[in-house]
């Protein structure tokens, strides 16, 4: 099998496009941005189209440098939002909600289905999301296991 390796910037407006026209679209997490939610080259997000956007949501964004980033809601201000990697100690980035491609809704881990919206998964992120002063401490430890 041949591997092809395809950039970002033409291959994401394309996921963008099938999210648009109504499909679900899985694609495995890359990085560490996401960590310990979504670990690069193990898990895998299931991308749809965003009915509606509220701060925790995971989504698909291309920020105001135009780049695109797989990251966490942490603010909505009108059409502006500000995002940040759940991996990330401080730096954010900024989004508005037409640039918003896709919304996470599954994230899948060993096979296994992992609902974003379940309750329990929220109170984890808003947990997570509060221990952000100790994320660094919390990071080096969670690497040295998981």
């Amino acid at each position: 099998m041949t591997k092809v390796t395809v950039p970002n910037d033409i291959f994401l407006p394309e996921v963008a496009r099938m999210v648009a026209d109504g499909m679900s679209v899985t694609l495995r997490g890359k990085g560490n941005s996401m960590f310990p939610f979504i670990k690069g080259g193990r898990d895998s997000v299931v991308l749809q189209k965003a009915a509606s956007l509220r701060k925790g949501d995971i989504v698909l964004a291309k920020t105001t440098d135009e780049r695109f980033v797989l990251h966490r809601i942490i603010g909505i201000e009108e059409d502006h939002i500000t995002l940040m990697g759940d991996g990330n100690l401080i730096g954010t980035e900024q989004s508005t909600k037409k640039d918003v491609l896709a919304k996470a809704v599954k994230i899948i881990r060993n096979g296994c289905y992992i609902d974003i919206d379940d309750i329990k998964e929220q109170r984890k992120a808003v947990l997570w999301y509060k221990l952000r002063p100790m994320r660094r401490w919390l990071l080096a430890i969670y690497r040295r296991v998981a």
